[in-house]
C-alpha cells in the first residue's frame, strides 16, 4: 500500500510539472516554421495581451485576427484588428503565417492573401519572427535582433480605434506617415468608421476629431501642459502625457504611472473619445474621462468670433466688441454665421489689441509660431502683418513663453475655468473708447441707483393706498398688457380659443395686433391659492432664460383679473401626444429622445446654471410644451421654489404637486429637493417611452413597479410602446429606461443629479445598478384621503393636504392608487 502511494505521488508530481511547464511556455511568437489557426493564440510574456481569431458580437459570421486584453472577453477589449476591412466568412483552412520575403500574412483556404504586413523597409532577414510584446504591440523582427529601431513592422504604427500606453498619435514629417485613430463602423464591424481622431500638426499641433472630412471636435492647441480646451486633462496618479514636437515629428502619447493600472483611450463609432480604466474587483471597465462632454465641445458651435459658455442660455454670445453677422439667424439660435467686428479694422491707420481671458484658444489650422519670442515681440510681429488677427503665448508654463499668431477668422472659442489669454486685433477707436465707456457706465449706474430709490419710495406709497391690488413692479421689470388688449386678442376669451384648464385657471390662445401668437394663462377667480402662485410664477420665470423653458412675454393685472402671457406653443403639451393612440405615432424615437434630452437640459439649468436655484415641484407631461419643431419647453412655475446659495432642499407644511410624479420623501415628509424633480423626470421618461401614465396604469401596480419588474426579469423591451419597435434604437431605449429607473429610486441620495443624467444621455458609459423605485408596492392613495384638492381635466393637482392623514392611509391601504 505504501509503495502504491509513493508511485501515485510521483505520477501526480509529473502531471503537475507538465501543467506548469505548459503554462510557462505559452508562446508569444510566430516563427517562419509555424502558423496560427482558429482556436490557437499567442500571449505576451506577462500574460497581459492575447492574439488570435475572434468574431465580434453575436449577430455576425465574420472573423478577424486581433489583439485583446487577456483578462477580458475579446468583444469588450479588442485593441487592434489586422484584417478590419477584409473579414473572413469562416476560418476553415485559414492561417496566419510568414510568406516570402518575411511578410506576416493572413491566408484564406485558397491561399488568397487577406492581409499582410507590407512595409517600405527592406526585409533583409532569413529568420523573421512575429512577437506580441507586453505593451500589446505586435512586431516583426529578426530573431536575433531585438532593437526597436530595427523592427521591420509593428502594429503600433497602424492604430485602429484604441490608443494604448506607448502608442503615438501625430505625424512623422520625414516619412510623411500619420498615426491616428479610426472608429469601428459599428459594434459588430471593425471596418474603419466615419470618425477619426488626430494629433493634427497643421499650423500648430492640436487634437482634432473628424466625421469624414468635417471637424466635429477639437481639444484646442497644445499649451505646454495639455490641450488648451481640455481642462480635465491634468496631472493625475493614473497616467502621464506629452507632446514630442520638433522639425522631424509631432507625436502625442501617454504612459501609465503604475504597472498595475490598466488604462486605454478609445474612439467609439458614435464619435466619443473615452479614457477607460480597468476595475479588477468589479471586473469591468470604468470611464475616467469622455469628450465631447457638452454642446460647447462641438466644433465651431458659435461660429467665427463667437464664444460658447455652457452655463449660459443661450450658450453662444459674440466676443466683446463683436456683433452677430446675421442678427436674425442669431436670434433664432442659428449661430453658424458667427460674429464680425463692430468697427472694421484699418491696418494702414493703425490697429491695436484687446485681451480676452479665460478661453479655450481657437483653431490653429491657419497659424504661425515661434518658440523663442517674448509676448511683446510677438505683439509687434502680429501688428506688422495686416493678415494677423490675434496672438498669444505658445507655452503657459513658468509665466508664459513663445509666440502663436493666427491668420483668418477665429473659430471654436469657448469660455473655460482656467482658460488662457488671447490678444485679438481691434480698430484703434475701439481701444480708445474703453475709459469713456467705464465713465459712462459709472454715471449711468449712479443715475439708475438714484432713480430706483425714488421709484421704490413712490411704489411703496402707492402700495399702501392699493392694498387689494397685486404689486409686481417691486419685484421685476416686466411688460404689462392692458386688459382690453388681452380681451381683444382672445375674442373676449371665446371657447374656440380655449386651449385647456389647469388647477389655477384656464389657458387661451390669443393673437396680438401685430400678428404675434400668444398663450394666456388666466387665473381662476375662485382659486384661494392663486395670487401667491401667480406672483411666484412671474418672479421665477421672468428671471429664467433657456431654450427649454417656456418664455414669459408679460402679464396683465386689471381689476380682479390676473393673467400671464406666454409665447404660444404650436403643438400644445406633451401629454396631448404620448397618451393618445393615434397622435403618439407622430413622435418617433428620435423625436422622443430629443424631448427627453431637452427636458433634462432645462432641469439642469434650473437646478445648477440659472441665477436662481429652482426646484420645479410639478414636472409632468402636461407641463411640457412643444414648439413647431417638437422641441420641449418646461412650463408652469406656479408652485416652483427657489433655494439659497448651494442649498438643494427645503421643507414645507403644504405638499403640492401631482399624483404619480411626486417623490416618496416629498409626499410622506414634506421634504422637497432637486432630487424630487429628478424623480418626476424619471417618471416622465418612462411615460414617454411606454406611452402609458404612471397613475392609472393598473389597479395593483403603477408604471414604476411594472418597469422595475420587467427590468429585473430581463424583459425591459416589453415596456416600449409598440410604435417605437420599428425604430431600431433598442440599445438607446434600454439605456433610457435604465436611466429612468435610476432617477426614481426610493432614496433621494441614490438618485443621480441632473448634471449626471445629462452626461448619461450624452454618452454610452456603463450605468450603475438601479435600486428599487419609490412606491414599488403598487400602492396609491385614495383620492378621498386628501383635503383641499383641486382637479384638472385628467390629473389631480394637490394644493394642500394633511401629512398625518397620509400616514394613516399608508398604514391602512395601498390598494387604490391607480383608481
Amino acid at each position: 500500500m505504501e509503495c502504491f502511494l509513493l508511485i501515485l505521488q510521483f505520477l501526480l508530481q509529473i502531471l503537475l510539472c507538465g501543467f506548469l511547464c505548459s503554462i510557462s511556455s505559452a508562446k508569444d511568437t510566430i516563427t517562419s516554421s509555424d502558423f496560427l489557426t482558429d482556436g490557437k493564440t499567442i500571449t505576451s510574456s506577462d500574460g497581459s495581451f492575447e492574439m488570435g481569431f475572434f468574431s465580434p458580437g453575436s449577430f455576425t459570421n465574420n472573423f478577424y485576427v486581433g489583439i485583446w486584453y487577456k483578462h477580458d472577453l475579446p468583444d469588450n477589449s479588442v485593441v487592434w484588428v489586422a484584417n478590419r476591412a477584409t473579414p473572413l466568412n469562416n476560418t476553415t483552412g485559414v492561417t496566419l503565417k510568414f510568406i516570402d520575403p518575411g511578410r506576416l500574412a493572413l491566408l484564406a483556404a485558397s491561399n488568397t492573401i487577406m492581409w499582410c504586413t507590407n512595409t517600405s523597409r527592406p526585409l533583409a532577414t532569413k529568420n523573421p519572427i512575429a512577437q506580441l510584446l507586453n505593451s500589446g504591440n505586435l512586431i516583426v523582427r529578426d530573431a536575433n535582433d531585438s532593437e526597436p529601431e530595427n523592427f521591420m513592422w509593428q502594429s503600433f504604427d497602424y492604430p485602429t480605434d484604441t490608443l494604448l500606453p506607448g502608442m503615438k498619435l501625430g505625424k512623422n514629417f520625414v516619412t510623411g506617415q500619420e498615426f491616428y485613430l479610426s472608429s469601428w463602423k459599428n459594434e459588430c464591424d471593425p471596418a474603419p468608421g466615419e470618425y477619426t481622431f488626430h494629433c493634427d500638426p497643421t499650423g500648430y499641433p492640436q487634437d482634432v476629431m473628424r466625421k469624414g472630412k468635417v471637424k466635429v471636435f477639437s481639444g484646442g492647441p497644445w499649451n505646454g501642459l495639455r490641450w488648451s480646451g481640455v481642462p480635465g486633462l491634468t496631472k493625475n496618479p493614473i497616467y502621464t502625457f506629452r507632446l514630442d514636437f520638433d522639425e522631424k515629428k509631432a507625436f502625442y502619447s501617454f504612459m501609465l504611472q503604475d504597472s498595475y493600472v490598466i488604462s486605454k483611450l478609445t474612439l467609439s463609432n458614435h464619435g466619443m473619445l473615452k479614457r477607460w480604466t480597468w476595475d479588477e474587483k468589479r471586473h469591468e471597465w470604468d470611464i475616467y474621462l469622455a469628450s465631447p462632454a457638452d454642446t460647447c465641445d462641438n466644433y465651431g458651435t458659435c461660429g467665427a468670433y463667437g464664444s460658447c459658455n455652457i452655463i449660459l442660455s443661450p450658450v453662444c454670445s459674440c466676443l466683446d466688441k463683436f456683433v452677430p453677422k446675421h442678427p436674425r439667424n442669431w436670434a433664432e439660435t442659428n449661430w453658424s454665421g458667427g460674429c464680425v467686428r463692430r468697427t472694421p479694422l484699418n491696418c494702414q491707420n493703425g490697429d491695436g489689441f484687446l485681451r480676452y481671458s479665460g478661453i479655450k484658444l481657437p483653431d490653429t489650422q491657419y497659424s504661425w509660431f515661434d518658440v523663442s519670442m517674448t509676448l511683446q515681440v510677438c505683439k509687434r510681429a502680429c501688428l506688422k502683418n495686416c493678415s494677423c488677427v490675434a496672438y498669444s503665448n505658445l507655452d503657459i508654463r513658468n509665466g508664459g513663453s513663445g509666440c502663436l499668431l493666427w491668420y483668418g477668422d477665429l473659430i471654436d472659442i469657448r469660455e473655460l475655468p482656467g482658460g488662457q489669454d488671447i490678444y485679438i486685433r481691434m480698430a484703434t477707436s475701439e481701444l480708445g473708447s474703453r475709459k469713456k465707456t467705464k465713465l459712462l457706465v459709472l454715471n449711468l449706474s449712479l443715475f439708475i441707483g438714484v432713480a430706483v430709490v425714488g421709484l421704490t419710495i413712490g411704489l411703496y406709497t402707492w402700495t399702501k393706498k392699493n392694498k387689494r391690488k397685486l404689486n409686481l413692479k417691486d419685484d421685476l421689470d416686466l411688460p404689462l398688457f392692458a386688459l382690453s388688449t388681452i380681451t381683444k386678442a382672445t375674442s373676449n376669451f371665446s371657447a374656440e380659443n380655449k386651449l385647456g384648464e389647469g388647477g389655477f385657471g384656464s389657458v387661451y390662445k390669443g393673437i396680438l395686433e401685430g400678428g404675434q401668437e400668444i398663450a394666456i394663462k388666466r387665473l381662476s377667480k375662485s382659486s384661494s391659492q392663486g395670487v401667491n402662485e401667480f406672483k411666484n410664477e412671474v418672479i421665477c420665470i421672468a428671471k429664467l432664460q433657456h431654450r427649454n423653458l417656456v418664455k414669459l412675454i408679460g402679464c396683465c393685472v386689471g381689476g380682479e383679473e390676473k393673467m400671464l402671457v406666454y409665447e404660444y406653443m404650436t403643438n400644445r403639451s406633451l401629454d396631448f401626444f404620448i397618451f393618445d393612440e393615434k397622435k403618439s405615432t407622430i413622435l418617433n424615437w428620435p423625436k422622443r429622445f430629443n424631448i427627453i434630452n431637452g427636458i433634462a437640459r432645462g432641469l439642469l439649468y434650473l437646478h445648477q446654471d440659472s441665477r436662481l436655484r429652482i426646484i420645479h415641484r410639478d414636472l409632468k407631461a402636461s407641463n411640457i410644451l412643444l414648439d413647431t419643431d417638437m422641441n420641449p419647453k418646461i412650463s408652469d412655475f406656479g408652485i416652483a421654489r427657489s433655494v439659497i446659495g448651494n442649498e438643494t432642499s427645503a421643507n414645507t407644511h403644504h405638499v403640492v404637486g401631482t399624483h404619480g410624479y411626486m417623490s416618496p420623501e416629498y409626499v410622506l415628509d414634506g421634504v422637497f429637493s432637486i432630487k424630487s424633480d429628478v424623480f418626476s423626470f424619471g417618471v416622465l421618461v418612462l411615460e414617454i417611452i411606454s406611452g402609458r401614465r404612471n397613475r392609472g396604469f393598473s389597479r395593483n401596480i403603477n408604471l414604476l413597479g411594472h418597469a422595475w419588474r420587467l427590468h429585473k426579469e430581463g424583459r425591459t423591451l416589453e415596456l416600449i410602446e409598440v410604435h417605437l419597435t420599428d425604430s431600431c434604437y433598442f440599445s438607446e431605449l434600454l439605456r433610457l429606461i435604465h436611466v429612468a429607473l435610476l432617477c426614481v429610486q426610493q432614496r433621494p441620495e441614490d438618485r443621480p443629479d441632473m448634471s449626471t443624467v445629462v452626461m448619461m444621455l450624452a454618452n454610452d458609459a456603463v450605468l450603475p445598478q438601479a435600486k428599487e423605485p419609490g412606491f414599488f408596492t403598487g400602492s396609491k392613495f385614495t383620492d378621498s384621503a386628501y383635503s383641499s384638492t383641486k382637479y384638472t381635466t385628467n390629473e389631480v393637482t394637490i394644493t394642500q393636504l394633511d401629512p398625518r392623514r397620509i400616514m394613516q392611509i399608508l398604514k391602512t391601504s395601498f390598494a387604490t392608487w391607480n383608481r
